[in-house]
């Protein structure tokens, strides 16, 4: 009777897999500080846009002026980052993003005298004429330095468009490819993390010291992460020319309009995001709604990120999801019903909470579309398609912004918010009727390519 041949046990889960790997443990440390520093920008800039102006409509601008640059330049973004060194691009992102904050930092002091400039005055002009145009009348008020403080808003757009294609298409070269997925979800819980600590320690910052001290932190944080992402060796492999240069430029969106696993994913985030995201009218709610000034708006900018990080780590430790599609249909409705509660709610916990699950349902939505585009995306493709991704989610982010502002302006910010929220949910099931493959979706798995073989002819 012959012995049993006995099993090989099954590989162990290692949640700290993409950490192990030296170039990308300094990637993170530098994105990590980057992020910190974006998130402290982010909370002055909102706050002191409506302590200037207690305009909805102003706020919604701040996501028009996020959302130009990236639409306008994230496919020849794409096409740098494929043809350029990606690190030398991040290095100069961060390197000119130093600069726009040192500008914030000059413009909120209040010393620099802002001369009778026709075009400062035009603009100024034009930004009452676009209030009222939205419904607000006389109790808004806009200032000389509002028109600068939306072109440093360009400027930082600009460095995201490129930036965020280079970084992209890097970091999946400084991991093995195994672990991919859980280089992922540190990316992500790492950004969440900077989401909880930043704006509440700029609420901090702000009440006691004023929002110049918050900008020259992000600069600070911009020169620090230069000085991690500079000893990174990262391979990349060089995209070969094509020989219609349009061709070459648009490829990116050629290979995501052919792959119906990711443009399904994409399209998905893109209006759950445009109509659910509640966050640009956070001021408006902690200052008219539940009064509970910088250090609660703070602590309401952070609750997503709580919860992100939170579902972020048990993802981490729990086996890889087994129907992750499914999964990400019903995270994206979490997000909507989640939406609609705070917008309804006038209590500060029960808004925080609310707020706190509508970051934990979208981290899910996060590691599975992210690690299903850099899965099935070749490495000299990466750029380009990482400014396709680019494009939907940061204007998805941005375009958000600016629609519930201006739908507040007109509505009020409950009717804005509740009626985003629904909208989310209509969108995932409009998503699930026109790509039925988003809901076969299985392991998020390289060699498994998530089915995607077979609908990308």
């Amino acid at each position: 009777m012959s012995a049993e041949t006995p099993a090989t046990p099954p590989p162990t889960h290692d949640p700290y897999a993409a950490l192990r790997s030296r170039d990308y443990r300094w990637y993170a440390i530098g994105n990590l500080i980057s992020s910190f520093g974006r998130q402290v920008l982010g909370m002055a800039v909102g706050y002191e846009i409506f302590q200037r102006t207690h305009s909805a409509t102003a706020l919604g601008l701040v996501g028009l002026m996020g959302a130009l640059p990236i639409v306008l330049l994230s496919i020849p973004a794409g096409l740098v980052a494929d043809r350029w060194n990606r690190k030398i691009i991040i290095l100069a992102a961060q390197l000119v993003t130093m600069l726009a904050s040192i500008g914030f930092a000059i413009l909120a002091l209040g010393h620099l005298a802002l001369a009778d400039s026709p075009l400062l005055a035009a603009a100024v002009r034009g930004l009452y004429s676009c209030a009222r145009w939205f419904g607000e009348g006389d109790k808004v008020r806009f200032d000389p330095a509002l028109p600068l403080m939306y072109l440093l808003l360009l400027v930082n757009g600009v460095t995201r468009a490129f930036g965020w294609a280079a970084r992209g298409a890097l970091f999946p070269n400084l991991v093995p490819r195994a672990a991919l997925s859980n280089a992922v979800m540190w990316n992500s819980s790492n950004f969440e993390l900077t989401c909880i600590v930043g704006p509440p320690l700029a609420g901090l910052l702000i009440t006691g010291y004023g929002v110049p001290v918050a900008y020259a932190i992000d600069a600070a944080c911009a020169l620090a992460c230069l000085a991690f992402i500079a000893p990174i060796n990262a391979p990349q492999e060089t995209a070969a020319r094509l020989t219609r240069p349009l061709d070459d430029l648009f490829s990116g969106l050629h290979f995501v309009r052919r792959s119906k696993v990711i443009l399904a994913t994409l399209t998905l985030d893109l209006f759950a995001v445009l109509l659910g995201g509640a966050v640009a009218l956070l001021p408006m709610f902690a200052e008219e709604i539940l009064h509970v000034g910088a250090v609660g708006l703070g602590w309401l900018k952070a609750a997503p990120s709580i919860g992100a990080v939170l579902m972020a780590l048990a993802l981490a430790h729990l086996p890889p999801l087994r129907q992750a599609g499914k999964a990400l249909l019903g995270a994206v409705v979490g997000f909507g019903l989640a939406t609609i509660v705070f917008g309804l709610s006038q209590t500060f916990w029960i808004s925080f909470v609310a707020l706190f699950c509508t970051g934990a349902f979208d981290n899910v939505s996060v590691v599975v579309r992210h690690t299903l585009v850099q899965v099935l995306t070749p490495d000299s493709m990466r750029g380009r398609v990482s400014a396709v991704n680019n494009i939907f989610i940061g204007t998805s982010n941005e375009l958000g912004a600016l629609e519930s502002g201006l739908t507040a302006a007109f509505f009020g910010p409950v009717i804005s918010v509740v009626g985003g929220g629904i909208g989310t949910i209509l969108v995932v099931l409009a998503t699930a009727w026109k790509w039925p493959e988003i809901r076969r979706i299985g392991r998020l798995q390289p060699s498994e390519a998530i089915g995607e073989r077979e609908t990308t002819d």
